[in-house]
């Protein structure tokens, strides 16, 4: 049993003959050991630290945190003990548990001091990062072991380093000393302790000077604390606006221009953003630019309070902006897509209605093999979610994948169009070879037309007549897309023979 040490006097009074009177009744063969706290922690200060390691491992009946604290501690030390003994010089807790303050839910304090004066074979520094980041490793399979809630604090020192802290009488390893009680000791860390109850870890002036600095450079290290916060409030409001700029199609602005961006975009543009959140945009790459060019020393804390409370409010404003524009960009992703799908099919088959052109690609392009069916699904899908979006029933995730297959319809049908322009150009365009000189005989609809050095000749019966590039243009644009033979009359060659004398058509 561990009882308070303020229960100290009562334990031969009244505890002992009570606990006796228990074990009496209850007629069990026990041997009961009433113990304080401080008499358990006596035993790590005689360094009989097996009294320390079978209280720890026991299994406890009834118990207000501290045992549990124990159990894990002593769970991580056996573990790091076992892993490298030979560098462990102590291994201490302290904080609340030593001193009788701790709770079922307080933090476990300890360190570990590893003796570095016989390493030879790589740095001290390499040799602490390396043993800590093991050490460290160990606290959640120790965690894991315990069973307790209890969070273990690890500090790992090199014992040299310790030794001129110690010198120092540096305040953190002074508090250490004086409450530290030793779980694994190879006499290291008693030597300290008595030193210090004996009086001789005294400070130097050297040391008092070093401490006394720590408050003179407080006030800049505050001031440094400030513009951080300023900087990443900063950067807590541009990134968010820069992303709302991305997702509308705009490249993220520039910081210098972020301000007439966003006007011109989310205010007057879109309508999305109120003056009040333009302005406090403003005021805040303001302040960032004066930190920038080294005109601002100093943030007041009031004002970083003012100014962390209007970032919450434009990050919830930012992410109201975000939903808008994501509801407008599906209804200007499904006019896009309608409009460019049935520009292609009116394109291919001319002005009809939209029940003409569906009908049409069923029967001309899918009926003939030069479009895969699937296709016809989406594209009836592109019609119903025209009229579907403005009631606002579409999810981004069904947009998503309508824009998906809009896009590969639109490849398909552009594919298509194009396949058919070049086989209409090979038709209509025939090489002419006279002499050493070569032309273009170019057929249309209306009329006929011979290309030579830039030279544009219209042909009417069976002679040329000068012409110009417009009207070969205009000719060509009012061919029929769906011509699928060619004519040429004999009056064609009798005014090529007339003006070229003897040529030849290259097929």
């Amino acid at each position: 049993m561990l009882v308070p040490e303020d229960e100290f006097k009562n334990i031969a009074k009244k505890i002992k003959p009570e606990v006796l009177k228990l074990v009496k009744e209850s007629k069990q063969e026990l041997w009961v050991h009433i113990k304080t706290e401080v008499d358990m922690w006596n035993y790590g200060l005689d360094s009989k630290f097996e009294f320390i390691d079978a209280i720890s491992s026991s299994f406890p009946l009834h118990d207000k945190g501290l045992l549990g604290s124990m159990r894990i501690a002593n769970i991580h030390k056996t573990l790091v003990l076992r892993k490298f003994e030979k560098y462990v010089a102590s291994y201490v807790v302290g904080g609340s548990l030593v001193r009788g303050q701790a709770g079922k839910d307080s933090d476990v304090d300890v360190f570990v001091i590893i003796d570095d004066t016989d390493v030879k074979r790589m740095p001290r520094l390499q040799l602490l990062e390396k043993l800590r980041g093991m050490i460290h490793d160990y606290i959640r399979e120790a965690t894991a072991l315990s069973g307790t809630k209890n969070v273990l604090g690890v500090q790992v020192y090199l014992l040299t380093d310790f030794w001129d802290n110690v010198k120092d009488a540096n305040p953190v390893m002074f508090t250490f000393i004086r409450d530290g009680i030793p779980m694994y000791d190879r006499g290291t860390f008693l030597p300290w302790k008595l030193l210090l109850q004996m009086g001789k870890v005294k400070p130097s002036p050297e040391s008092v000077d070093k401490f006394m600095k720590y408050g003179e450079q407080n006030d800049a290290l505050v001031k440094r604390r400030m513009l951080d916060a300023m900087v990443d409030i900063y950067w807590g409001v541009v990134t968010p606006t820069q992303a709302l700029m991305m997702l509308i199609g705009h490249a993220p602005p520039a910081p210098k221009n972020m301000v007439a961006e966003v006007k011109k975009i989310l205010v007057d543009q879109e309508k999305v953003m109120s003056a009040s959140e333009l302005k406090f945009l403003e005021r805040v790459i303001k302040l960032y630019k004066g930190y920038e060019h080294g005109t601002l020393k100093s943030v007041p804390g009031k004002e970083v309070d003012e100014l962390l409370v209007e970032s919450k409010k434009y990050d919830v404003k930012m992410k109201e902006i975000r939903k808008k524009l994501e509801e407008r960009l599906i209804v200007r992703d499904a006019e896009r897509s309608y409009t460019e799908v049935f520009g292609l099919l009116k394109k291919i088959f001319g002005e009809r209605s939209v029940e003409s052109l569906v009908k049409s690609v069923e029967k001309e392009l899918i009926g003939k093999g030069k479009l895969q069916r699937r296709f016809l699904k989406p594209l009836k899908e592109i019609i119903s979610m025209k009229s579907k979006v403005k009631s606002g029933k579409v999810t981004q995730l069904e947009m998503n994948s309508l824009r998906r297959d809009a896009t590969e319809l639109i490849r398909e049908l552009l594919d298509y169009t194009q396949r058919a322009d070049l086989v209409m150009d090979e038709k209509e365009i025939i090489q002419v070879a006279f002499g050493d000189k070569k032309g273009e005989l170019v057929l249309t609809d209306t009329d006929n037309f011979f290309v030579e050095s830039g030279r544009v000749m219209q042909i009417v019966g069976n002679s040329f007549k000068l012409s110009d590039r417009a009207t070969l243009e205009k000719a060509i644009v009012n061919i029929k897309k769906d011509k699928t033979q060619v004519r040429i009359t004999s009056s064609v060659f009798e005014a090529l023979h007339k003006e070229l004398g003897d040529f030849e058509l290259v097929l």
